[in-house]
């Protein structure tokens, strides 16, 4: 009998729970696939020639950015040694489960690939850090703000796709008020928040939700102040998401115009972690945070 991967049982815990939909089933099992490869001593290009692929695509495969085919499942796990029908099962049931289309599925047409990935690890993630420049963050907004920013992105889109984007932003929300929400603690620059988009009725109720929001146990906001200068987080916005699962690294999200990077690098996770703890010692304390919103409210 073939050893398993240390983490094993957390590919059963996740197929018997799993959050965060068939995203997150395709990284842990792209990772089990992966340390089931390298435990045999085949290269990526020896698993692509093995499933009639290449290198790329067995890459792929193991980071999770793509689907699996059953066949190719069983294929790669015949080549790495795992004969018996009690080691496949949980594995080529994993792969079944993991093409299973996720909630955000009926919003296909307007959720480009490399953001239909963040859909499904935000679903799946423990906490969520984030820090915000231009725009209230995307969990916290409401319709009408939502509506105005997605304008100013897509401002030649009719108005039944704008329609669905914000339907699709509104629907993500609900994972602050799901069961076992995850945290979302946020640092937003002052800027955005006086901002007035979509007009100064459409910001007031911006303020009102977040004033509201932060009353959430897994919410917490804080504010960094114009009058702070610069700060550590000169290069624009960024996420960062932590899982419950041991098997899913954590996850920095950098989102660009037409595009997004994923860096899950310990180095590159361990930078962006700094920055995150520099800009929440600069930013005003959270207790401040309810009445620089007020502040902001009355001043619209």
């Amino acid at each position: 009998m073939t050893a398993q991967p240390e983490s094993e049982p957390s590919v059963r815990n996740m197929f018997a729970a799993p959050r965060g939909g068939p995203t997150v089933l395709r990284i842990l099992l792209g990772a089990q696939l992966r340390q089931l490869r390298e435990a045999s001593g085949i290269t990526r290009e020896g698993a692509g020639y093995a499933i009639r692929s290449s290198d790329s695509k067995i890459s792929r495969l193991e980071l999770g950015r793509v689907g699996f085919k059953e066949r190719d499942v069983s294929d790669l796990l015949t080549l790495y040694g795992v004969l018996d029908n009690d080691e496949r099962g949980p594995l080529l049931a994993l792969a079944a489960e993991a093409n299973t289309p996720g909630w955000w599925h009926r919003y296909s047409e307007v959720l480009p690939g490399w953001f239909e990935v963040y859909v499904g690890l935000e679903e799946a993630a423990a906490r969520i850090r984030t820090y915000e420049v231009q725009f209230v963050p995307g969990l916290l907004q409401t319709e009408d703000y939502a509506r105005a920013v997605t304008v100013l992105g897509h401002p030649d889109a009719s108005q039944t796709e704008i329609e669905q984007r914000v339907a699709l932003r509104m629907r993500r929300r609900k994972v602050l008020t799901a069961p076992a929400p995850p945290h979302l603690w946020a640092v937003v620059d002052e800027a955005a928040l006086r901002r007035p988009l979509g007009g100064a009725e459409a910001m007031r109720g911006q303020l009102r939700h977040l004033v509201d929001v932060t009353a959430l146990p897994n919410v917490t906001l804080q504010v960094l102040p114009f009058d702070h200068g610069g700060h550590a987080a000169a290069g624009g916005a960024f996420s960062i998401l932590r899982f419950g699962e041991p098997d899913l690294p954590d996850v920095v999200y950098l989102e660009q115009l037409t595009s997004a990077l994923y860096l899950d690098k310990r180095e590159e996770l361990d930078r962006y972690l700094a920055v995150m703890e520099r800009l929440c010692i600069e930013a005003e304390p959270v207790a401040a945070t309810t009445g620089i919103l007020k502040r902001i409210l009355s001043e619209l």
